[in-house]
């Protein structure tokens, strides 16, 4: 009689839905997501010895712009579902250059506040696999791959214990060459709405710290416009 029990009992394997399931439950919910139009963060990136100041707005969707303040002097990157820019006067910039139509195209996903891309995959024509645990730095993860509809391949990491999203790699070409883009997330902080955000983001250039989050606020369209300069 036991051996015939232990031999119905069997281990129930991870499965990506679930793993997403988890991680859109310990954010907030889907739903509370899908109510989410726009998005303001401000915070503060040290490197190099030099403060500067990070602020990014999005409209879900639709615009990006990210601000960044360093030695007395300020650039921005836009990216919006039709074009973009970018003025960095410490590259030497003089006035605003216009993306090439690939580094828009490629930055479409960008855009998508409500983790559509994810929460929705089926939907938005993207593909999941689970790859099971890995270790990042002591902590134990569930690995996910995601195949966007793009061709865009990314790896995410959602830490075993709460299902937070900890890091995200994906492959990109840099001057010809593949490397791996590696994104850290920490610190992770419910807010009034309660949707529970990232407040520490490292790409590798140095830890973002986040100061504050606002949600759902109107922003005009020349807010995702190139400023005369």
């Amino acid at each position: 009689m036991i051996v015939m029990i232990a031999g119905t009992i069997t281990v129930k394997a991870q499965t990506a839905d679930e793993v997403i399931d988890k991680y859109a439950q310990a954010i907030g919910g889907k739903d509370a997501w899908k109510k989410i139009s726009s998005m303001k963060m401000e915070g503060s990136m040290s490197a190099q010895g030099q403060e500067i100041g990070v602020t990014v707005t999005w409209v879900h969707n639709k615009a990006m712009r990210t601000d960044i303040s360093i030695m007395g002097m300020t650039g921005y990157n836009i990216i919006t579902n039709k074009d973009g820019w970018m003025f960095f006067p410490w590259m030497g910039h003089t006035k605003a250059e216009a993306l090439t139509a690939d580094q828009v195209s490629k930055s479409q996903e960008q855009l998508d506040l409500q983790n559509a891309k994810l929460f929705d995959y089926k939907g938005q024509g993207n593909k999941v696999e689970y790859l099971g645990k890995d270790d990042i730095e002591g902590t134990a993860c569930h690995k996910v791959k995601v195949t966007m509809k793009s061709g865009t391949e990314k790896t995410l990491f959602f830490d075993a214990s709460n299902y937070y999203l900890i890091r995200e790699t994906q492959k990109v070409t840099v001057d010809g060459k593949e490397q791996e883009a590696v994104s850290s997330l920490s610190n992770y902080q419910k807010q009034s709405n309660g949707l529970v955000v990232p407040m520490s983001m490292d790409q590798g250039m140095g830890e973002t710290k986040i100061t504050s989050v606002e949600f759902n606020k109107t922003f005009e369209d020349a807010v995702f416009k190139p400023t005369t300069n």
